[in-house]
C-alpha cells in the first residue's frame, strides 16, 4: 500500500497519504471525545469546552512524533500485516502522543509566563482562559487514556501502552522538576549550569516523550516487547533526544520567531540552556561577571548583551561543530544497537530533525 492509507470515516475509499490521513483522523478523535462519550446533557457545555481546547491546543505543531508512530510501524511490519484497523488504531495512538505534548506545553507556558506558541497566543493568553488553562490541560491528559481505552482495550499491546505513556509521562514531569528548580525564577546561580545537569534535564524532560515514546508505541504494537530490543531502541533515541533539545535551545536564541512560531525567552527565563552552559566551559573570568550581571534578567538591555557574550565566544560555530559530531554518533549507535531492527525506523526520525529552523 505504499505510504498511504484508507480514511475509514467515508464509505468512499479515499487513499491518502500518512499526514493527510492523520489529519483527517484527528476531526475523528475529537467527535468521539466530545460529542459520543458522555450521556449527561448537562455536560454539553464542558464538552464544547474541551473541543475547543483539543483543538486550539493539539494540532498546530510539525506532528513528528504523532507522525512517527504510523511511520515506525510500516518499518517493523511486512504490508500484509498492515490491516486497516491496524493503521487507525497507528494514527490514533500517534494523535495520543500529540496530546501529551499539548498537556505539557499548555502547563508548561503557564510556568514560564510565556506569551506565544507555534505562532499564536498561548492557551492561558487567550481572554478569559488564565488559570483555568491549568484544568484545560488535565482534559487533555485525561483524553488520552479515554481514546487508549476504547480503542484499544482489546489488543495485546493495551496494558504496555497505559504503562508506557504512564511512565513517559512521570519522566517527563521529572525533567521539568529539575529544569524548575535549577533555574528558579529571580535566583541567578550560574554554578547550578552543568553539563551533567543539562544532560539530565533534556534526557527526561524532552527525549523519552519525544523519541523513545512514538518509537516504542510502534514496537508494542508491532509485538515486540522484549527489555533488551526496547533498551536498544532507547541508547539510540535518546541520543537523538539530547540533540534536538539543544537544536531547540540554539534555536531560542538563534531562530527566526517568523520561522519557528514562537519568541524565545530562555535568557530572560534564566533557563539552564545548551548555550548558557557550553558558553560557561569556554568564557573568562571577566566574560562570566558580565554573564551573571545580565543572565536571568528581563530588561532588553541585559538580555542583548548574553547575546553579544554568545557571539564573541562564537556560539553558533561551536553549534554547529557539535551537531556534524552528534549525528556522526547517532550513525555509530544505530550501528551498534539497532542490529535486529530496521535502521530506517531510526534515519527516518533524524532526517526530520537534523539540520532543521523550526
Amino acid at each position: 500500500m505504499g505510504d498511504t492509507v484508507c480514511n475509514g470515516t467515508h464509505s468512499k475509499t479515499l487513499l491518502l497519504s500518512d499526514p493527510e490521513a492523520f489529519d483527517a483522523k484527528f476531526e475523528e478523535l475529537v467527535t468521539e471525545l466530545t460529542d459520543r462519550n458522555l450521556q449527561d446533557p448537562g455536560l454539553a457545555y464542558a464538552l464544547n469546552r474541551l473541543r475547543e481546547i483539543l483543538i486550539y491546543n493539539v494540532p498546530g505543531g510539525k506532528k513528528n512524533r504523532g507522525l512517527s508512530v504510523i511511520g515506525s510501524l510500516r518499518e517493523l511490519l511486512p504490508p500484509s500485516q498492515l490491516t486497516q484497523d491496524t493503521l487507525q488504531q497507528a494514527l490514533m495512538v500517534g494523535w495520543c502522543i500529540e496530546m501529551l505534548q499539548a498537556f505539557f506545553l499548555m502547563a508548561d507556558d503557564i510556568m514560564d509566563a510565556s506569551v506565544t506558541r507555534r505562532g499564536q497566543p498561548c492557551w492561558y493568553k487567550r481572554d478569559g482562559i488564565g488559570l483555568d488553562a491549568i484544568n484545560d490541560s488535565f482534559l487533555v491528559e485525561s483524553s488520552i487514556y479515554r481514546l487508549l481505552r476504547k480503542q484499544c482495550r482489546d489488543q495485546p499491546y493495551y496494558v504496555h501502552l497505559l504503562e508506557l505513556f504512564n511512565e513517559t509521562t512521570f519522566q517527563t514531569e521529572l525533567g521539568q522538576a529539575l529544569d524548575l528548580m535549577t533555574a528558579p525564577p529571580d535566583q541567578i546561580d550560574l554554578n547550578r549550569f552543568t553539563m551533567e545537569r543539562y544532560k539530565t534535564i533534556v534526557k527526561y524532560k524532552t527525549a523519552f516523550y519525544s523519541f523513545y515514546l512514538p518509537v516504542a508505541s510502534a514496537m508494542y504494537m508491532a509485538g515486540i516487547t522484549s527489555d533488551e530490543e526496547h533498551n536498544n531502541a532507547k541508547h539510540i533515541l535518546l541520543e537523538m533526544g539530547e540533540f534536538f533539545q539543544i537544536q531547540d535551545d540554539f534555536l531560542d536564541c538563534y531562530g527566526d520567531p517568523a520561522v519557528t512560531g514562537k519568541i524565545g525567552t530562555d535568557i530572560q527565563d534564566n533557563k539552564c540552556s545548551w548555550l548558557v552552559v557550553k558558553a560557561l566551559e569556554v568564557m573568562t573570568t571577566e566574560q562570566k561577571s558580565v554573564l551573571e550581571a545580565c543572565y536571568g534578567r528581563k530588561d532588553e538591555s541585559s538580555v542583548a548583551k548574553v547575546k553579544e557574550l554568545y557571539n564573541a565566544l562564537q556560539m553558533p560555530t561551536l553549534y554547529h561543530t557539535y551537531e556534524e559530531e552528534s549525528y556522526q554518533r547517532l550513525q555509530k549507535l544505530i550501528a551498534q544497537h539497532a542490529q535486529s531492527l530496521p535502521h530506517s525506523v531510526f534515519l527516518n526520525f533524524a532526517r526530520k530533525i537534523y539540520k532543521r529552523n523550526k
